[in-house]
């Protein structure tokens, strides 16, 4: 299966966000739980511990705003399979967690925009 160059640069343009991510959370005080935690409804990109919350948090990297703003595309489709993924964690784990959806937004330079609480 071969992969468009544009594919390629998507992913990697990605993944490059969401160790920024990681980065920013763990100094913020948060314990990573899980990343990129794959379940039959989807891909929860990182789950993290905050003092007595679970944050389910979509990380969106964009090179520009030419299609929006990240947190613009984590439409309501996307919030309704978190909220799956985040009761088949609970299920997983075997309790249920006081939980927050939270965005992060990665632009281009690497600057992060963090929302908690974004659905």
């Amino acid at each position: 299966m071969s992969h468009s160059p544009q594919d390629v640069h998507k992913k990697v343009l990605g993944k490059k966000g969401e160790r920024l991510v990681v980065a920013y959370l763990k100094k913020q005080g948060l314990r990573i739980l899980e990343t990129n935690f794959r379940t039959p409804f989807g891909e929860a990109d990182i789950i993290a511990q905050d003092q007595d919350e679970v944050a389910f948090i979509e990380v969106k990297t964009r090179s520009s705003d030419k299609y929006g703003t990240p947190r613009e595309a984590v439409v309501e489709t996307k919030q309704n399979r978190y909220k799956q993924i985040a009761k088949f964690y609970w299920l997983q784990t075997g309790e249920e967690p006081n939980a927050r959806f939270d965005v992060a937004e990665v632009d281009a330079d690497g600057t992060i925009e963090y929302i908690k609480y974004a659905f």
